[in-house]
């Protein structure tokens, strides 16, 4: 589904890279975590997967094909969706409004399209009492809610989340983990989450860790949870 191949990236100075020479494998139907501490390049990775910039050496293979070439404009429009820790959603709407217009935007064709957009957000959690409300009269949680649904209604195959869960409670990560556990599996997505807490890694089926400017593989029963 997306591959990196010798991927590398810094900021003025080649030989003060935040990484390079990555080679990673991203398969649909699976939730991968990108691990690491504040500052150790996990979000720079991130905005490359996303097509938000370009590395500085290597390239991102999207099922076989450059990024590049399939242009990052297109890339971004056709292919991923992004979730921000931030929600970035329309605060001015309500939680059907902002899915709705995602799905406008994205150009994906629903049947009842009003039906279609209830029964997503009832799927994790948003009740009727609350699709018609404004997005900002909503808690953390539930906004994180509808910023996934807003995500995964355009129809892209994979959906790349940074930090979704940093703003939000113990128990409320753990059903937005599951939320895009569900989307992976069930319907067969690639979902890459960038998150720097290991109880959210822990839950993932693969963990790649950024530490020391190097990626490694980590089993989910290597992750310390403190």
């Amino acid at each position: 589904m997306l591959e990196t191949k010798d991927l590398g990236y810094w900021y003025t100075q080649q030989n003060d890279y935040l990484f390079k020479d990555i080679n990673l494998s991203f398969e649909a139907g699976k939730v991968y975590a990108i691990l690491g501490s504040s500052g150790s390049g996990k979000t720079t990775f991130l905005s490359l997967l996303a097509g938000l910039d370009q590395p500085k050496s290597g390239s991102i293979l999207y099922k076989g094909e450059d990024i590049k070439k399939i242009g990052m404009t297109n890339y971004r429009k056709k292919d991923v969706s992004i979730i921000f820790q931030a929600y970035n959603l329309f605060s001015y709407m309500t939680a059907y409004e902002n899915v709705q217009t995602a799905l406008r935007i994205s150009g994906a064709k629903k049947t009842d399209e009003k039906d279609y957009i209830i029964e997503s957000l009832k799927k994790v959690g948003i009740t009727e009492d609350l699709i018609n409300k404004r997005v900002t009269h909503l808690s953390g949680g539930q906004q994180q809610r509808v910023a996934i649904v807003r995500a995964f209604v355009s129809g892209h195959e994979l959906i790349i989340a940074d930090e979704p869960t940093g703003n939000l409670d113990e128990i409320t990560t753990g059903e937005i983990v599951d939320i895009f556990k569900s989307i992976a599996h069930e319907q067969h997505k690639t979902v890459i989450i960038v998150t720097h807490e290991p109880e959210v890694a822990k839950q993932s089926d693969l963990v790649y860790e950024l530490k020391n400017k190097e990626f490694s593989l980590k089993t989910t029963e290597k992750i310390v949870v403190d």
